[in-house]
């Protein structure tokens, strides 16, 4: 039935820091970007695996605030990178905000290691890495 992974959609207040920060830092590739007719900007980024999907209403919005624990919802969002350590060094020195530096990944079945950051709207970004391309059932 399911094809594949395609996209996550989230909300932003302000369309050009995010861009700066998933396609200059992150190195994601800018797919489409347009203003709805209710003037909400909206723009696609590839990641080569899926997409990553980014509102920014006309109004602006709010900040993140951290799922509660025992709360339904998305914790964070991944992308899988070569090197966990290098790249977290490289946004690190860019100023991005750190939540968790790299260290053994919990779920060491599937990844290798971890880092976990946050975007400039507060959403955390989690870098990971596999130790082999494992596949997974």
């Amino acid at each position: 039935m399911i094809k594949s992974f395609e996209h996550v959609g989230m909300v932003t207040g302000d369309m050009d820091r995010s861009l700066a920060f998933y396609r200059g830092l992150l190195g994601l590739r800018l797919h489409l970007r347009k203003t709805m007719a209710n003037g909400t900007e909206v723009a696609f980024l590839d990641s080569g695996n899926g997409m990553l999907e980014i509102f920014a209403p006309p109004g602006g919005a709010g900040p993140a605030s951290d799922l509660p624990a025992a709360t339904s919802g998305v914790l964070h969002i991944t992308f899988l990178v070569d090197n966990v350590d290098e790249s977290f060094a490289k946004l690190e020195a860019a100023g991005v905000a750190i939540k968790e530096r790299p260290r053994p990944a919990v779920n060491s079945e599937v990844l290798d290691r971890v880092a976990f950051l946050r975007d400039p709207d507060g959403i955390i970004v989690e870098l990971a890495e596999r130790r082999d391309e494992r596949k997974l059932a």
